[in-house]
């Protein structure tokens, strides 16, 4: 195993291992609540913010509180990431088994 593969697959262990990993595309909306009293019926309005994902060939929604916004946004990226290194590992492989072809 090259040092680069066992870097790749270091890196991929400690996403895997120790933290979260989700699916999906963030998404922000700003809407108005419906009370005619609140500040959103006229000025700025609500900030929401939704995890969404391709599941069955339908789009799912799911709400994000903002409590667990930091880490969702965290999960998001650690599998942004992780596919990122799969790749990269997938390109490693295709160098090896393109050399013992030729």
């Amino acid at each position: 195993m090259s040092a680069e593969e066992r870097r790749t697959r270091s890196s991929m262990t400690q996403i895997v291992s120790g933290k979260g990993v989700i699916r999906g595309t963030l998404l922000e909306r700003e809407r108005a609540c419906g009370n005619p009293r609140c500040h959103c019926a006229t000025g700025q309005k609500h900030r929401a913010l939704y995890l969404m994902l391709r599941e069955d060939g339908k789009l799912r929604q799911l709400y994000i509180p903002a409590a667990y916004e930091a880490r969702v946004r965290q999960w998001v990226a650690n599998h942004k990431q992780l596919k990122e290194l799969l790749r990269q590992l997938s390109d490693i492989h295709w160098v090896q088994v393109k050399q013992r072809q030729g």
